[in-house]
């Protein structure tokens, strides 16, 4: 395992991670490897769209109204066609292609800030 280097406190200020809620998704045929296009409400900040590979363990209809953490403040990456405006985040299994997605342990606001 690689321990990434240490950072200080206000660069982890920088990182504006925030629970949403996923209300759409799709396959993304245009993608290297297999991947959703997703639709995330964050309340007040609005919906962002995301690629994500969580095709492995989540199948679509699952994914439908399930909260997640995702960071907002990147900027916008280009994925074949498609723009990603968030970065979701999940934990890798063993395999890359296995990922678990990190979310909440109860029911929060759309939009709310990890700090």
């Amino acid at each position: 395992m690689i321990i990434k280097p240490e950072i200080s406190w206000g660069d982890f200020e920088k990182i504006d991670i925030r629970c949403g809620t996923i209300i759409s998704v799709n396959d993304f045929e245009k993608a290297r490897n297999p991947s959703y296009q997703i639709e995330i409400d964050f309340g007040s900040l609005g919906i962002k769209k995301s690629s994500a590979q969580i095709t492995t363990l989540y199948q679509k209809e699952d994914l439908i109204g399930k909260q997640i953490l995702a960071v907002v403040n990147f900027p916008k990456k280009q994925i074949a066609n498609f723009f990603s405006e968030c970065l979701v985040l999940g934990v890798y299994g063993e395999d890359k292609s296995d990922v678990t997605l990190l979310a909440p342990s109860l029911p929060v606001k759309n939009g709310m800030q990890v700090g």
